[in-house]
C-alpha cells in the first residue's frame, strides 16, 4: 500500500486509540500493537510522511481529525513518543491520554550513552560492518542510502531487545530522508536550553511512560525531565525488556495488560 497520507485502521469505529511509529522514518512497525488492541476497540495507525517536526504534527492532527470525532489515547513508540508530546502540547483538545513507550531521551548527556551501550552489545564483526555503513552513507545515492540505513537499523535492532520473540519486522519502508531531517531538528530543540521544557510544560493531559529496564535509552534521560513538565504522569519500568515491549518474551503480556488498563 502507499504510505503517502495513509492511516491504517484496525477494528471498527469509533477509533479510541492511535499508535505512532518511531524512526523517525520507520512506518508500520506498530502494527502488532494495533492489531492486539483492536480486539477491544477501534485503533488507528497513522503513518508519518513529512520531513519536519511541524509538518509531522500537522499531518497527525489532520489524520486524527479525519477518522475520529472525539478525543483519543495516543500510544507513541520511540520517536513516536516525542511526536505525541508535540501534538498534545499544540492540540490538547484532540487527546485524552498519552502513553509513551520506549521514549527518546531529552538531554544530550544521556543520549550520548545510547550508542555506547549498543556497541558494547555487538560483536567485533558487526561493529566493523557498522563502520563500513557509516563510510558508505557519506557518498551513497538516495536508493542506496535507504538500503544502508535499513541494514544499520537491522544490525542495531538486536541490541535493543532482551529476549525477543521471533516475529517478522513489519516496517513498510525505511525512510532515511525523513530521519536525516527530522532527527537533527529534534536534537536542535533538545539542546536549546529550556526549549522542550517550555513546549511540553503546556501539556495538561494524563501521561503514562512504559520503559524496559534493558532499553539502551536510559530512563534517567526521560523520567526527571517529564516529571518537571507534566504534573499527572506515571511510570512502568518493565524487567527483562528492551525498546519494543510487545516483541519481548518476558514483558509482552505485562505490556498489553498495562495498555488495556490505561485504555479503560
Amino acid at each position: 500500500m502507499s504510505i503517502a497520507s495513509s492511516v491504517r485502521k484496525y477494528g471498527s469505529p469509533p477509533f479510541k486509540a492511535a499508535v505512532l511509529h518511531g524512526g523517525p522514518g520507520a512506518p508500520g512497525y506498530m502494527a502488532p500493537v494495533a492489531r492486539e488492541l483492536s480486539k477491544d476497540m477501534g485503533v488507528l495507525e497513522p503513518l508519518q510522511t513529512k520531513d519536519s517536526i511541524h509538518e509531522q504534527v500537522e499531518e497527525l492532527k489532520h489524520q486524527l481529525n479525519k477518522y475520529t470525532d472525539d478525543t483519543v489515547t495516543l500510544i507513541g513508540s520511540s520517536w513516536g513518543a516525542v511526536l505525541v508530546l508535540f501534538l498534545a502540547s499544540r492540540y490538547p483538545k484532540l487527546v485524552n491520554k498519552l502513553i509513551l513507550v520506549g521514549s527518546a531521551v531529552f538531554d544530550a548527556k544521556n543520549s550520548a550513552k545510547i550508542e555506547a551501550v549498543r556497541l558494547e552489545r555487538l560483536d567485533e564483526k558487526t561493529r566493523g560492518r557498522l563502520d563500513e555503513i557509516k563510510a558508505a552513507l557519506l557518498n551513497a545515492g538516495p536508493k542506496e542510502r535507504g538500503k544502508l540505513f535499513a541494514e544499520w537499523g537491522s544490525l542495531f535492532s538486536g541490541t535493543d531487545k532482551y529476549d525477543p520473540i521471533d516475529v517478522e519486522d513489519e516496517t513498510l519502508e525505511v525512510q532515511h530522508n525523513i530521519f536525516q531531517k527530522v532527527w537533527p531538528e529534534f536534537i536542535e530543540y533538545r539542546d536549546k536550553p529550556g526549549h522542550l521544557k517550555n513546549e511540553f510544560s503546556r501539556i495538561n493531559i494524563p501521561t503514562v511512560v512504559i520503559h524496559g529496564d534493558y532499553d539502551p535509552h536510559p530512563i534517567e534521560g526521560i523520567k526527571p525531565f517529564l516529571e518537571e513538565c507534566i504534573s499527572e504522569i506515571g511510570f512502568h519500568l518493565l524487567p527483562k525488556c528492551g525498546h519494543y515491549p510487545w516483541l519481548e518474551r518476558h514483558a509482552k503480556d505485562k505490556f498489553f495488560e498495562i495498555l488495556r488498563n490505561e485504555l479503560k
